[in-house]
This record gives C-alpha cells, structure tokens and sequence, in this order.
C-alpha cells in the first residue's frame, strides 16, 4: 500500500506505511503532530500531539504533558480520505518520516499554494 496526495496539478504517491503529519496553527503559531498509519480500512490516526495551548486549540482531557507536548490518542474510525487545507497563513504542512520531514510542495514537486491537498490510499485514489 502507498499514500497519495491529489493536488490541482495531480498525485503523488509516496511508499509509506507510518508517518507523521505537522503544521503550525495559523493564528496561535503553535505545533501539531499527527501520527498515521495506512492500513487496508483506511488512514488511521494513532497519536496526536500540541505544543501547547490556545483559542480552538485545548487538549482533550485524555491528554498527558509529555515532553512540553500535549499528548493523546484519538478515538476516530479509519478514514478513506483526509482533506487538508491551506491557508497560507503559518506554512505548509509537513509530512514526516524515517527522521526527516518535507513540505507537501517539496513531496509534490510543485508549490501547492492555498489549494486543497487530499490525502488517501493509492489504491482508493486511483478508483
């Protein structure tokens, strides 16, 4: 199984099976991380992390400071699709994996801008 981004200017598919999506939060300028895995239901979101506090931005109770992060694992089915969004305000996202991590442009090829990003299983894109 592979990932696949589908921009305006097509898809890319990377060979992964764990990674971990970041950005910054436009207004509070502070870190998420997400890490995923591709499994045959769908992508599966393992464990989510803050680097702290802000408006929209609270940790669910379950959360634990670990580190200076906010820690937790979420409790959400395995989904098809993941749309990302881009408003171009505080960077790009940022896919991470085996210790290095690139912008989505930089995955792409191409910069993305403030165009829709879906991420989803090869095989289930290309249906």
């Amino acid at each position: 199984m592979s990932l696949c981004f589908a921009t305006a200017g097509g898809v890319k598919a990377l060979a992964l099976t764990a990674f971990t999506l970041a950005w910054t939060h436009s207004i509070e300028k502070i870190e998420w991380q997400e890490d995923w895995r591709v499994t045959p239901a769908g992508l599966e979101l393992v464990q989510a992390r803050v680097k702290g506090t802000g408006a929209g931005m609270e940790p669910p109770p379950q959360a634990r400071l670990v580190d200076g992060w906010f820690q937790w694992q979420p409790k959400r089915a395995p989904m098809q699709e993941v749309v990302l969004g881009n408003s171009g305000a505080a960077g790009e996202w940022r896919l991470c994996h085996d210790g290095a991590c690139q912008t989505l442009s930089e995955i792409i090829g191409h910069p993305i801008g403030a165009n829709v990003t879906r991420m989803s299983i090869c095989e289930q894109q290309q249906q």
